[in-house]
């Protein structure tokens, strides 16, 4: 019993694994069912199984004609392609995939078809006006023919549909077309003709084609006319403009012809208007306008008639000629109606031509070349032409008026100060035309006209001058010399040049006026700005300068503000201010003051500061400063300070006694400041208290009485001198601390 049952769980083990093995191995194809393949085109059918990993493949057709393709395998996969796609492709084609014992096949259904180009526009005729014409609709190389479907529009509206359900014999490529006859008309004229084409070989989204084409109307030529100016009766010489216009659609084109004698037609030109110049008698004849489009052409004529012309003589510039002396001028006879004119050419006195003849053609030229006063004369040009004479005269006038006048100035223009001005107009001919006017603005200041006789033919330079005095309402304006050469018989207006100058009157300085800030009067280390200010024209320069000992000037600025950042006692001192311009120098000074605080005083005794009773003492205070200080000299005590009466700041003590021993004190002062300096002397008495006076001393004493105010003196006028100070011991006396 268990042996039976190992057996049967064996085979049942062996079913399932077949079943479950055949149960994974599948098939599957790409495209799934249908494909839709276009001839010409390629086409690829894919074949692929699931569950084997190495399968075996086999295709075929299903009435097993050839496969009319290349098979690749690829594993799991097979591929099928055509390439090209034919009629023989058209089958439903059978994958067979082998994997063990199992077996799996699936078919693919192939449709071809053959719809390459959109379809075609044919019209039998242009389109014109009123005509009919047939429109053919071609859809080239169909298949499946009994599928397809056309339809003509022209524009939104349907001109006609048709369907080809016909049988089809056989397997082949097949043109079909759809056919209309209709009429234009000029509404259709931007109209669309729309070919469409549909196949219907997919139930779902057919294939479709088409073709759009704008309709162009013609209208066929009519109403040629021609218009000719100035006249169709012409004379040999002249030009003449003909001009055609027609109607039509598209605008013709215009053709000029000439109708031959044969009755053929020479061929102008293309353009509307027609132009001929210089015409001659054999240009006579019929012309032919023609107005041509592509449906037609019209046509109109016109005679022309040229006759004979005589011919004339012109000569220029003219029956007289104005030459300037140096120049060129260039006299030109022209001959009108003569093919081959001859030319001479003589002055009216048969003196030499002194120029240079060219001719050519219908014209001659005698240049004259650089102009003289031998060329003044009458000249004639005589024309032959088809044994016909005629002769026309010209008069050359010559005259020399080369350039502008120049003016110049006596001087520069000043405020009130009388300025000569001459005109003057270099190399003139003839000078007794001339005339010279010299104006300011628009006023006349003189004329004058030069009518002396010339006695010989020459180059003369004449002037004007006058004097006149500017003022300062000149200015801006402007003074013109004006020359003027008359000549009635060569114009009737005159030669004229001129040359203008714009016054500018320059106004000597004045008011020269000098600001001083902060004052004139300064401590010493002060800043100070000295503005300075002028007025005139041009506006003067503006010159700084500091008054020296000697009266000379030392520059110091062309600024208008002088500025001195830290003033000292040496720049105490006259400092000038020059406005200068073109017409003169106006001058204004200031006097700077700086004033000092008292110092480097110093305070002495003599003979010393300690002295005998009975001595003479010299009690002496100097400051190294500037004048104007007082100083005062004062005996300190418990009881009040005593001035003492001192001169030139020394003060003597006869015969000193003890009592004139003691503290004294020196002030030395200004409105600025003050200093002090102070010394004790000390008086001894003598012994016996007898009056003691040694020769040496007596001496000592004359000499001192006398070298001590004469120091003090020399010291004063030094100071006064030198510093512009003053000691004023007057006050210091008045002064009782």
């Amino acid at each position: 019993m268990p042996g039976k049952m190992v057996v049967i769980f064996g085979a049942s083990a062996v079913l399932w694994i077949m079943f479950a093995a055949s149960q994974a191995f599948k098939i599957e194809t790409s495209p799934e069912y249908r494909t839709l393949a276009q001839i010409g085109d390629s086409v690829s059918l894919t074949c692929s199984t699931t569950g084997c990993e190495s399968p075996s493949f086999s295709w075929r057709t299903q009435i097993d004609s050839p496969l009319n393709g290349k098979v690749r395998n690829e594993g799991t996969k097979s591929i099928l392609t055509m390439d090209p796609v034919r009629f023989e492709n058209e089958h439903s084609y059978l994958c067979t995939a082998t994997c063990g014992s199992g077996k799996e096949e699936k078919g693919i259904q192939v449709d071809i078809y053959s719809f390459p180009k959109d379809p075609e526009i044919h019209l039998s005729a242009p389109l014109q006006v009123g005509k009919p014409v047939t429109v053919k609709c071609l859809a080239p190389d169909v298949y499946p023919f009994d599928r397809l479907e056309m339809s003509l529009l022209k524009g939104d509206s349907l001109m006609k549909n048709q369907e080809f359900l016909e049988d089809m014999d056989k397997k082949s490529l097949e043109t079909k077309s759809l056919e209309i006859t209709f009429t234009p008309v000029i509404e259709d004229i931007g109209k669309v003709l729309v070919c469409r084409a549909k196949l219907h070989i997919d139930e779902i989204n057919p294939k479709e084609r088409e073709t759009v084409k704008e309709l162009q109307v013609y209208i066929s030529p009519k109403n040629t006319a021609i218009s000719v100016h100035p006249s169709t009766s012409l004379q040999e010489g002249d030009a003449v403009t003909m001009t055609c216009s027609s109607e039509g659609l598209p605008a013709p084109e215009i053709l000029w012809s000439k109708k031959l004698d044969n009755g053929n037609l020479q061929l102008l030109s293309g353009n509307a208007t027609l132009t001929l110049i210089a015409m001659r008698m054999e240009d006579s004849g019929i012309y032919v306008c023609e107005g041509i489009n592509p449906v037609g052409r019209n046509r109109k004529e016109v005679e022309l008639i040229v006759q004979e012309k005589p011919f004339t003589v012109d000569i220029v510039p003219g029956p007289r000629v104005t030459a300037q002396v140096g120049g060129s001028v260039v006299l030109t006879c022209a001959v009108e109606g003569c093919e081959s004119p001859s030319f001479s050419w003589r002055t009216q006195i048969d003196s030499p031509l002194s120029g240079t003849v060219r001719s050519e053609g219908a014209m001659s030229t005698l240049t004259l070349n650089p102009v003289s006063f031998d060329h003044e004369h009458s000249y004639l040009c005589t024309v032959t032409c088809r044994q016909k004479k005629l002769e026309k005269g010209i008069q050359v006038e010559l005259y020399s008026f080369p350039r502008d006048p120049e003016i110049e100035m006596s001087g520069p223009l000043v405020h009130g100060k009388p300025v000569t001005v001459n005109c003057t107009v270099p190399s003139v001919y003839p000078f007794d035309h001339l005339e010279i006017e010299l104006l300011k603005g628009e006023t006349t200041l003189m004329n004058k006209f030069f009518l002396e006789e010339m006695e010989r033919k020459a180059l003369e330079t004449k002037s004007l001058e006058m004097t006149f005095i500017p003022t300062t309402e000149d200015t801006g304006k402007v003074l013109v010399c004006q020359a003027k050469l008359h000549s009635s018989e060569m114009e009737s207006d005159p030669k004229q040049r001129q040359s203008t100058q714009t016054l500018y009157v320059n106004v000597a300085p004045k008011d020269t006026t000098i600001l001083v800030s902060p004052s004139h009067v300064l401590v010493e280390g002060s800043p100070v700005n000295l503005t300075c200010s002028s007025d005139g024209f041009p506006a003067p320069k503006i010159l700084w300068s500091r008054q020296l000992n000697g009266g000379e000037l030392q520059p110091l600025s062309e600024d208008t503000t002088l500025t001195i950042i830290s003033t000292k006692i040496e720049d105490s001192g006259i400092y000038v201010c020059e406005g200068i311009n073109q017409a003169g120098i106006s001058k204004n000074t200031v006097e700077l003051i700086i004033q000092v605080s008292p110092k480097d005083i110093q305070l002495t005794v003599f003979p010393s500061e300690s002295v005998k009773e009975g001595d003479t003492v010299i009690i002496s205070c100097t400051c190294g400063n500037l004048p104007e200080t007082w100083i005062i000299l004062k005996k300190k005590a418990e009881t009040g300070d005593t001035v003492l009466k001192s001169v030139g700041g020394a003060y003597t003590i006869r015969k000193a006694q003890l009592e004139d021993a003691g503290v004294y004190e020196c002030e030395s002062k200004n409105e600025v400041g003050s200093q002090l300096r102070s010394l004790t002397l000390d008086v001894k008495g003598r012994e016996n208290n007898k009056d003691y006076f040694s020769p040496e001393l007596l001496v000592l004493y004359c000499v001192s009485s006398l070298i001590i105010p004469a120091i003090g003196m020399i010291i004063y006028f030094a100071r006064k001198a030198n510093m512009k100070g003053s000691y004023s011991l007057v006050e210091a006396q008045k002064s009782k601390v």
